[in-house]
């Protein structure tokens, strides 16, 4: 991305290392904060053009896996005698795999990593001077490589029941806050005020790796983090919780919360990942957040609506699979809420996943798609041959890409990958946003429909921008494929004439003639809806300006006048679809925030971006 993302895993245990006093004068830590795509060379001259450390300790995930095994094996050629590190739920409990694919790397932290990295680091200090001799073995929570390069697990160690214990990053200055302007220097901003998921998902290893059982940090800390992340005026707050809105105490966060940005206006936007069964407490969150014009988004995150792939999933019995009536309950408080699908689970077929695709989008259009991984240490993993699961690890990462399962073959699987890559740049991504509900009314195109159409059109044409475009999509619908996409689609003109005539040729025709003018506005309004795409130092679009609004800087249109009231239409819509589209010239403007070309590759961070109408 084009900024950094804040390193909260390796900010604790640095400020484990800063905050014990055995390590005063004795040990240092430095955060060294990489952005993916980062060139391999940059990385080795930041790491080892000055002082060589010690121990290089990695916090690791599928993405970054590969290119820390390079690094590693570049550090013990500078440095024989320093130790590697590896943590992180991509390797836990794979020491054997780690160490046989890696034999640079010396020890796989299993679980929590704060205390057995603070103990490994004692241990090194209290060796005696000048012994190589490696044998932690009285350190919980490790897997180590022995001098003769056999493997040594150590008993696993207790969750962490008083998470206070560990120092806070954010308050002892462990992780810088600023970049060299005074700027907030991240997307966004991250805090934990929990840890722990009660619930075992086959695809997901939250609950196994930090335990079943929640344990929160004290409301006095969070209050104090959240004072600093208003302070250097945090755009937005991502919680890395499992289930927000589950305990007692996320409503006393979510007032020291609104407290701290009536004292600075920051953060503006709270993200985080729901409780899956809501509560009168999750009800109460939400209203306290909208009185208080706290901007969130509530992720409905049922994966799958096919009842088959749900039991292997093992979130059969879930309240969230009720979903309906929370959909209805948001939508009468006027809060957006967005769904998540995952495409490739076992149970599910090509027919069964479009049927829930179609029904989630009748409900909530803007649907987040997943292709399906497997992840280390889950049920998916340990139940291979069960599924049937054929994979491919990625080219740059670790992760294992689901190819087929026992309901859906590789064929099916492929083009399904084609689907889900157009479902995320139309849906997830918001391209489109206000054309889903009037196309299915009017013209009964599902939402799957228009995706299909969109694909085909753009499949077919033989315009070389098009052609480029289609020829860049990968195999698998991952993330950074999306967000290349979708920077084509907001800088190219020629993209965008094509847009309009995939409108104009494939969807105008089939509406009803009566209502084809007002489709065609509801496009144009579309178009004036999404986010304004500015590249550094460069110009804005046709049509927008920057303006000040109260102190706070902003893009805004010049009048654009429509032939029928769409945001009055849409708004009204039961009544719209009724009586018919009413002829009605009237000109709005609209507004939007800058940044978003900094922001683009994050679905959830993006939608703040949208602009939105102020009629004249």
């Amino acid at each position: 991305m084009p900024v950094d993302s804040m390193p909260l895993a390796v900010g604790y245990l640095k400020a484990v290392v800063d905050e014990t006093p055995s390590f005063a004068g004795e040990a240092t830590a430095e955060i060294c904060n990489f952005r993916g795509g980062q060139r391999m060379q940059e990385m080795t001259k930041a790491l080892f053009s000055g002082g060589i450390p010690d121990v290089l300790a990695f916090s690791v995930l599928g993405w970054n896996y590969r290119n820390f095994g390079v690094l590693s094996e570049t550090f013990k050629q500078v440095n024989p005698n320093g130790l590697v590190v590896f943590g992180g739920n991509h390797v836990a409990y794979q020491a054997e795999r780690v160490f046989r694919e890696l034999p640079w790397v010396d020890v796989v932290v299993n679980g929590e990593g704060e205390h057995t990295f603070g103990e490994l680091l004692t241990y090194l200090l209290e060796r005696p001077d000048g012994s190589n001799v490696f044998d932690p073995t009285h350190v919980a929570g490790l897997s180590f490589r022995r001098a003769d390069g056999t493997l040594h697990s150590t008993p696993d160690r207790d969750r962490i029941a008083h998470l206070d214990v560990i120092p806070s990053p954010l308050l002892s200055g462990a992780i810088p806050m600023t970049d060299a302007s005074g700027q907030f220097r991240y997307d966004v901003a991250l805090l934990e005020t929990n840890r722990g998921c009660p619930y075992k998902c086959a695809f997901c290893y939250w609950g196994g790796a930090v335990g079943q059982k929640m344990r929160s940090f004290s409301i006095d800390r969070l209050t104090a983090e959240l004072d600093v992340f208003g302070y250097y005026k945090a755009p937005s707050l991502v919680l890395c919780d499992s289930n927000f809105g589950l305990l007692a105490a996320d409503e006393e966060f979510v007032e020291a919360l609104i407290k701290t940005k009536e004292k600075y206006g920051y953060p503006g936007d709270l993200i985080t990942s729901w409780a899956k069964n809501k509560s009168q407490r999750f009800y109460n969150i939400v209203r306290e957040l909208k009185k208080h014009d706290m901007h969130s988004l509530f992720t409905l995150a049922l994966q799958t609506l096919d009842d088959a792939a749900l039991t292997d999933m093992l979130r059969k019995n879930m309240k969230v699979n009720q979903w309906e009536s929370l959909v209805e309950w948001l939508a009468e408080e006027g809060l957006e809420c967005y769904g998540e699908l995952i495409w490739g689970a076992p149970g599910e077929t090509v027919e069964s996943f479009l049927e829930g695709y179609d029904r989630l989008a009748r409900k909530v259009s803007r649907i987040a798609v997943y292709p399906m991984l497997i992840l280390p240490n889950t049920a998916y993993a340990q139940n291979r041959e069960l599924h049937g699961l054929v994979t491919i690890r990625g080219e740059t990462d670790d992760f294992e890409y689901v190819l087929a399962n026992r309901s859906s073959t590789l064929q099916e699987n492929l083009q399904m990958q084609r689907f889900v890559f157009w479902a995320r740049v139309l849906g997830e991504q918001q391209y489109l946003r206000h054309a889903w509900r009037p196309l299915l009314d009017l013209a009964n195109m599902s939402q799957s429909t228009v995706i299909t159409s969109f694909k085909t059109f753009f499949e077919a044409s033989t315009d070389p921008a098009a052609v480029t475009l289609c020829d860049r999509i990968p195999v698998l619908a991952e993330s950074p494929a999306i967000a290349e996409a979708l920077r084509s689609l907001h800088s190219s003109p020629e993209l965008q004439a094509l847009v309009h005539q995939w409108w104009t040729h494939e969807i105008v025709p089939v509406v009803p003639p009566q209502w084809q003018p007002f489709i065609t506005s509801v496009f144009e309004y579309e178009r004036w809806s999404r986010q304004v795409y500015v590249v550094p130092d460069g110009d804005l679009p046709d049509g927008w300006h920057e303006v000040d609004l109260d102190g706070t800087p902003s893009y805004q249109s010049t009048p654009v006048t429509f032939e029928f009231d769409v945001p009055a239409a849409l708004a009204n819509w039961p009544q719209t679809c009724t009586s018919g589209p009413k002829q009605e010239p009237v000109s709005y403007v609209f507004r939007a925030r800058p940044g978003y070309y900094k922001n683009l590759d994050n679905h959830e961070s993006a939608a703040t971006y949208l602009a939105t109408s102020h009629r004249l």
